[in-house]
């Protein structure tokens, strides 16, 4: 049985060997190849010198180099950080600065952008380079660090007579970043056993087999998006791996591989209930999963009218703890906005400021127990403390106290024990799928030096689930630039931040305290999206 996270391949190619394990561009990996080149780069890991827990950055897009990466590193006892591959330089760096990471696999391409922003960077030693040419990739003679070739590396891997650092499945093996409330992004902690205990409970409701072949079309960098290799592994089914630009590419993909199963976010799904599926799609997919927010019931409409035998599942996660509930397709009538139940091996719990449960229908937090709660957050003990904290109200005598994820997600409960999502109690936008932070975005509005005051919130959209919106006030006797500030923002920002609307005021409103008061801005913009339409 796999505990590890690379037993999850090492296992399906010891039985399945020949079963194909990853499609790219018409291309195919089986379980053995890919076996193969993860311990292959594993190897080079351990070759590198890197010790046990030490962070590998990959920042690409999805290719078969990306995942033999991540679970190569896990292999070899390391911890995988998956970047976003919409991100700029600035925010690729911090990360790679703040985990202290000392490889990084990424392309030439990506590489080049990056050079200008490596020296902040100091504990980056190795960057493998996937695609670059013979004579192209060679040992830096800077101080920065040393470029190897992806093909030279898993030969080297492939000789070296070094085994992998021991791990236990209470070990760290990933860090995932995600977008904190106050400020730039927080990596939270990932151990082998949060990783495989999520993909087995995951398959279990989803019902995934052999047989199956799931569409990879969120980045690898999201939880829910690598859940779809660890479950799909998981069950010994294949990965199509994506990076599509339109609507249209994907409903392409699911008829050109016969895709079984895909699982997206709200805005990929209003575009998909827009287009026209072909014949074939229809009949191959056996299900949808949504998650990153609420899938607006028209929208879900469309889509059960376009795939009248695809089985459709609401979900609900956060990153901290992989997976946390599910909403049965036989639920969708019956239950209309729910997001379900707990998933397998895991316990949801809705209590009160003071951690007693709530009655149904009433409003409490969203508290979530058992094997995927999280390490915490990446050197933030502060942080940790603050949203992993004891479970309430354990119905047994422990010895030591069980920490849980307090989400800080406002839910309620209905009297068959079905969860409705009601809200947040922080600043954190939810956008296209993607947690953003405020702050993150004000620092570049007041960095570009156009703004007098600036502040983001998010205002509710039928299509995005929350549009971004700046309130800023000019410069002391300055007009404001919007051109320019817009071009800021696209400057260091993923498209998925940049704002979508713009709002002048003389001045920002103040509360009692003398802070901004985000609360009236937050509903004086809350109608600004109401005609746009899913």
């Amino acid at each position: 049985m796999s505990h590890l996270l690379a037993d999850l391949i090492t296992d399906r190619a010891r039985g399945a060997p020949d079963r194909v394990a990853l499609v790219h561009r018409g291309e195919r990996l089986t379980y053995a190849a890919l076996a193969e080149q993860v311990a292959a780069f594993a190897g080079a890991v351990v070759e590198g010198g890197l010790d046990a827990g030490a962070r590998v950055g990959v920042f690409l897009e999805k290719r078969f180099e990306s995942v033999v990466a991540m679970f190569g590193a896990a292999a070899a006892g390391a911890a995988f950080v998956p970047i976003n591959p919409l991100l700029r330089p600035r925010q690729v760096a911090y990360i790679l600065r703040d985990c202290g990471a000392q490889l990084l696999v990424t392309s030439a391409a990506r590489l080049a952008g990056l050079l200008p922003v490596l020296e902040d960077c100091p504990d980056l030693r190795t960057v493998v380079v996937v695609d670059a040419v013979d004579g192209e990739a060679r040992p830096s003679t800077g101080a920065g660090p040393a470029l190897l070739d992806w093909r030279d590396g898993l030969a080297r891997g492939a000789r070296t007579a070094r085994g992998p650092h021991r791990r236990i499945d209470t070990d760290m093996v990933a860090i995932l970043y995600t977008s904190g409330s106050t400020g730039m992004p927080k990596g939270v902690v990932l151990s082998h056993r949060n990783m495989v205990a999520g993909a087995r409970s995951v398959a279990e409701y989803l019902g995934n087999h052999a047989e199956d072949r799931l569409l990879a079309a969120l980045p690898l960098s999201f939880d829910a998006g690598f859940s779809q290799l660890t479950t799909a592994f998981a069950a010994g089914a294949s990965v199509v791996l994506i990076n599509y630009l339109v609507p249209r590419d994907v409903t392409d993909a699911i008829a050109a591989e016969g895709v079984t199963g895909l699982t997206g976010v709200p805005p990929l799904y209003v575009q998909l209930s827009h287009v026209a599926w072909p014949e074939s799609a229809v009949r191959s997919l056996r299900y949808i999963a949504n998650t990153g927010g609420t899938l607006p019931q028209a929208t879900l409409a469309r889509l059960r009218a376009a795939l009248p035998e695809t089985r459709v599942f609401l979900m609900y996660g956060l990153t901290e703890a992989f997976r946390s509930t599910y909403l049965p397709p036989e639920e969708l009538d019956r239950r209309p906005g729910s997001i379900g139940k707990a998933i397998p091996n895991a316990e949801i719990l809705v209590v009160d400021r003071a951690g007693r449960p709530c009655r149904p229908g009433d409003v409490g937090e969203l508290v979530h127990r058992g094997a995927l709660v999280s390490l915490g957050y990446w050197d933030d003990l502060d942080r940790t403390r603050e949203r992993f904290r004891p479970a309430p109200a354990p119905g047994h005598a422990l010895c030591l106290p069980e920490i849980a994820v307090w989400s800080g997600d406002l839910v309620r409960q209905d009297e068959d024990g079905f969860l409705y999502f009601v809200g947040r109690r922080d600043d954190m936008i939810k956008t296209s799928g993607n947690r953003v932070s405020p702050t993150e975005i004000e620092e570049v509005l007041y960095a570009s030096g156009l703004v007098g005051e600036a502040v983001v919130v998010g205002a509710p959209h039928a299509e995005l689930g929350q549009a971004v919106v700046t309130i800023v006030a000019p410069p002391n006797g300055s007009a404001l630039d919007h051109r320019a500030l817009l071009a800021a923002c696209r400057k260091d920002l993923p498209a998925f931040m940049v704002p979508q609307l713009i709002v002048e005021k003389p001045a920002l409103p103040r509360n009692p305290n003398g802070k901004i008061d985000r609360s009236s801005l937050r509903a004086e913009v809350a109608d600004a999206f109401a005609g746009v339409e899913p």
